[in-house]
C-alpha cells in the first residue's frame, strides 16, 4: 500500500524516465569508470585536433591564483586539477594500499615486495632499450620517459576487463604503478629538476610522523587529517617531491582496523536493546538512543572503510575523468608515420610495449620461481602478462617527463609525444585483448570440508 508521502509527490514525467534510465544503467556497469575514462581520453585528443583546439589551451592553461590570508600562489587550470585534485586519487590509492596490506592480498611481505619488484623491472628495462635507441643522440637525455606506468590509466583498462581479472591481480598493478611512481619522482627529483630542499622535506618528515601519531591513537576525526594532510602536501610541494605523494602517505596514515571485537560490542548492543524493549517507549529519548547504537557500531567499522566509500564515487567518476580530458589532449598535426621510425619515437615505443612488459613478467616470474612471493591470488601467468603489457600505458606521466626531457627542443618533444602516444595505444589495445579474450583466469579452489 503506499504512503501518504508517495501518494503526495508528484509523478515522474515518462519522458524523464525514458533519458534517465540509460544514465542509470551506465553507472551500474563495474567498467563504467574505465569507459568514461577512456570518453574522456578520445575527447581531449578529438578537441586538441580540432579546428577549436585553441579553446583546448586557453580552458586548460587559464590561470588562477589562490590567496588565503594575504598569501596566495599562481597556477593553471591544468596544475589545480593534476598536483591538487589528484592528490585525492592517490589518497584513495594509498587507503586501498593500506587495507591490502591490513587484511587483503599484501598483508604478508613477500606479497607486498612481489610488486616492488615488478615495478623495479619495469622502469629498468625499458630505460635500458631506449638508451640502447638513442645512445650518443641528443634523445638520450629522455630515458625516464618509457619508465612510467599512468596508474589512472592502467586501472581503467583493468576495469573494463574486471570480470576476468581477479583482486588480487589489481591489487598487484595498483601497488607496482605506485612504487613506480615513487620511483619515477625520485628520477625527476634527482635528474630532471628542480632539486630537493632538506628544510621543507624536514616539515615534510615531521608532519608524517604526525599523521603516525594520528593513527597510532587512532583518531577518526576526517578534519584532524585533512589539515595534516594539507600541510604535508604545501611541505612535500616546496621540497622537491611531487605534492600528490602527499595523498598516499596521508591514505596510508588511516587506521584499517576496528578499535574493537565486532563480536563483543554486537553483545553489549544486543544486551541494551533488549533494555530498551523492556522501557516504555520515549520520544524524547529516542535520538540519544540511536546516537549511542550508532557510536557503539561506528568501533566496528574502521575510518578506513568510511573514507573509501565517501571518496570512492568522487574520485572515480570526477576527478580521474578531469584528469583525463586535461592530460590527454596531445596537439599531433605535423607529424608523420615515418617519425615512428626515428630513434627517439622508436626508443619510447619499445620501452613503453616491450620492455615493460619484459621487466615486469620477468622480474615476477622470476621472483616466484625464487620463492620470493607467490602469484597474485587465482592469478595465471597469462593474466600476469596480460597485466604486464597493460602497465606500459605511460601517457600522461611519460608526456610529463618529455616536457621536463625536452624542455625548449619543440621537435624533439614532438617525437617523443608520438612515440609516447602510439606505445602507450599499444599497451592498451594489446594488454586489453589479451587479458579479454585469450588470458584465461585459473579455477578457484574448492576449500575441503571442515
Amino acid at each position: 500500500m503506499a504512503t501518504s508521502s508517495n501518494m503526495n509527490r508528484p509523478p515522474v514525467p515518462a519522458l524523464f524516465k525514458v533519458a534517465l534510465a540509460p544514465v542509470q544503467a551506465f553507472f551500474r556497469l563495474e567498467a563504467s569508470s574505465g569507459i568514461l575514462l577512456a570518453l574522456c581520453a578520445v575527447a581531449a585528443l578529438a578537441w586538441a585536433n580540432s579546428p577549436w583546439g585553441a579553446t583546448y589551451a586557453a580552458v586548460f592553461d587559464a590561470p588562477l591564483r589562490l590567496e588565503i590570508v594575504g598569501h596566495g600562489g599562481h597556477f593553471t587550470f591544468r596544475e589545480f586539477i593534476n598536483d591538487g585534485l589528484m592528490t585525492l586519487f592517490f589518497f584513495l590509492v594509498g587507503m586501498e594500499i593500506k587495507r591490502e596490506l591490513s587484511s587483503g592480498e599484501l598483508r604478508t611481505f613477500s606479497r607486498a615486495l612481489l610488486p616492488l619488484i615488478a615495478a623495479l623491472g619495469g622502469m629498468v628495462v625499458p630505460a635500458l632499450l631506449y638508451v640502447a635507441f638513442t645512445h650518443g643522440t641528443p634523445a638520450q637525455g629522455g630515458w625516464a620517459i618509457p619508465m612510467a606506468t599512468d596508474i589512472a590509466f592502467a586501472i581503467g583498462c583493468l576495469t573494463l576487463v574486471k570480470a576476468r581479472v581477479g583482486h588480487g591481480l589489481v591489487v598487484f598493478l595498483t601497488a607496482l604503478a605506485i612504487f613506480d611512481d615513487i620511483g619515477g619522482i625520485l628520477v625527476i627529483a634527482l635528474f630532471y629538476g628542480t632539486g630537493l630542499h632538506v628544510e621543507w622535506l624536514a616539515v615534510a618528515a615531521g608532519l608524517a610522523a604526525v599523521l603516525w601519531g594520528l593513527n597510532r591513537f587512532y583518531v577518526r576525526n576526517g578534519l584532524a587529517y585533512a589539515l595534516v594532510g594539507l600541510g604535508l602536501w604545501y611541505a612535500m610541494h616546496h621540497g622537491g617531491i611531487h605534492a600528490t605523494l602527499s595523498g598516499v602517505v596521508l591514505g596510508l596514515a588511516i587506521p584499517a582496523l576496528p578499535t574493537r571485537p565486532g563480536r563483543e560490542v554486537l553483545e553489549e548492543l544486543a544486551e541494551y536493546i533488549r533494555g530498551l524493549v523492556s522501557q516504555p517507549d520515549d520520544e524524547g529519548e529516542r535520538a540519544a538512543q540511536l546516537l549511542h547504537i550508532e557510536e557503539a557500531l561506528e568501533d566496528i567499522e574502521p575510518p578506513l572503510n568510511r573514507f573509501v566509500h565517501l571518496w570512492h564515487g568522487y574520485v572515480a567518476y570526477g576527478i580521474v575523468p578531469l584528469f583525463a580530458l586535461a592530460n590527454s589532449g596531445v596537439d599531433v598535426s605535423g607529424m608523420s608515420p615515418s617519425d615512428l621510425l626515428k630513434p627517439l619515437s622508436l626508443g619510447i615505443i619499445t620501452g613503453l610495449f616491450v620492455g615493460k612488459q619484459v621487466g615486469i613478467f620477468l622480474f615476477t616470474w622470476a621472483a616466484v620461481k625464487a620463492g620470493v612471493s607467490p602469484l597474485p591470488a587465482g592469478a595465471s601467468l597469462a593474466q600476469l602478462h596480460g597485466v604486464s603489457v597493460v602497465a606500459g600505458i605511460g601517457f600522461t606521466v611519460a608526456l610529463f617527463v618529455g616536457g621536463l626531457a625536452f624542455a625548449g627542443q619543440p621537435s624533439l618533444l614532438a617525437e617523443a609525444k608520438l612515440g609516447i602516444l602510439t606505445g602507450s595505444l599499444l599497451s592498451a589495445v594489446v594488454g586489453y585483448v589479451l587479458l579479454r579474450y585469450v588470458a584465461r583466469p585459473l579455477q578457484p579452489a574448492v576449500s575441503a570440508p571442515s
